[in-house]
């Protein structure tokens, strides 16, 4: 890995941490073949038993990084490639929910986008008080992929996906948490900690009952997520073709 990923080991877990400050830690074509690969790698590591995945102090990640051309290239390229590229955001979160080992996100500032929808698909997230979450993707003219919406309903409701993903709002980690969002709220700068503590008590737990605890649990939860997300990249690459979602990617990009 390059140091726009930054692993560090600690006995039996694994500490990912997003590193590219330059872009709030947003998460480029490129940066998400990245953390997929690390979760397929450390998901064959039988001497780890947890996973925490973070960012910085300021931030956890802004999201899709929508001005990588990457993105916009691939709308002009054969359909096959397109296709491929439009799925790597699933690909990553699916990589990192099917994990054996237990991984918990620990944000601090904000996780927007595919930020918060990377941390969806971890077993469980800590947050800063002072943190909050945003899913903007409607607003700027594309769809909710990745899996997050099965994700969603999963933890919070048809109800409070719906409001979370068409109205764009801006949630603040107390609330988050009493949607069923956010699993713990800390003071500001701990949710590194807090999270090696949780791993801490996993890892005091016989670690093969743990594995097969979460394979079942997800199993029952997400039994229809592929079913319900299978053409999410093709409804990406009809979506971002779209005059509507080009003028708001243009509004966007004038911020």
């Amino acid at each position: 890995m390059t140091d726009t990923l930054v692993i560090e080991r600690r006995g039996r877990l694994a500490i990912v941490r997003m590193n590219r400050p330059e872009r709030r830690n947003a998460l480029s074509v490129d940066a998400m073949l990245r953390l997929t690969q690390c979760a397929n790698e450390l998901a064959m590591d039988k001497a780890l038993d947890v996973v925490v995945l973070t960012g910085s102090i300021q931030c956890f990640s802004a999201g899709a990084d929508l001005k990588d051309s990457a993105w916009w290239e691939a709308l002009s390229k054969p359909l096959m490639e397109a296709r491929d590229i439009a799925g790597a955001g699933y690909r990553m979160a699916r990589a990192w929910e099917e994990m054996p080992q237990m991984t918990i996100a620990a944000i601090e500032g904000y996780a927007i986008g595919g930020g918060i929808a990377l941390a969806l698909a971890c077993d469980w997230r800590v947050a800063a008080d002072n943190s909050y979450i945003s899913l903007p993707e409607i607003g700027l003219g594309i769809p909710l992929t990745w899996g997050t919406l099965a994700r969603l309903v999963a933890l919070a409701g048809p109800a409070t996906a719906k409001r979370l993903t068409i109205l764009c709002e801006r949630i603040e980690a107390t609330e988050a948490k009493s949607m069923g969002i956010l699993d713990y709220v800390v003071p500001q700068g701990q949710a590194l900690d807090k999270a090696l503590a949780i791993a801490a008590q996993v890892q005091d737990k016989p670690q093969a009952v743990v594995r097969m605890s979460k394979e079942t649990i997800n199993a029952t939860a997400f039994t229809l997520a592929h079913l319900a997300s299978h053409a999410a990249a093709d409804q990406f690459t009809l979506a971002a073709k779209s005059d509507e979602s080009r003028a708001a990617r243009a509004r966007f990009s004038k911020k």
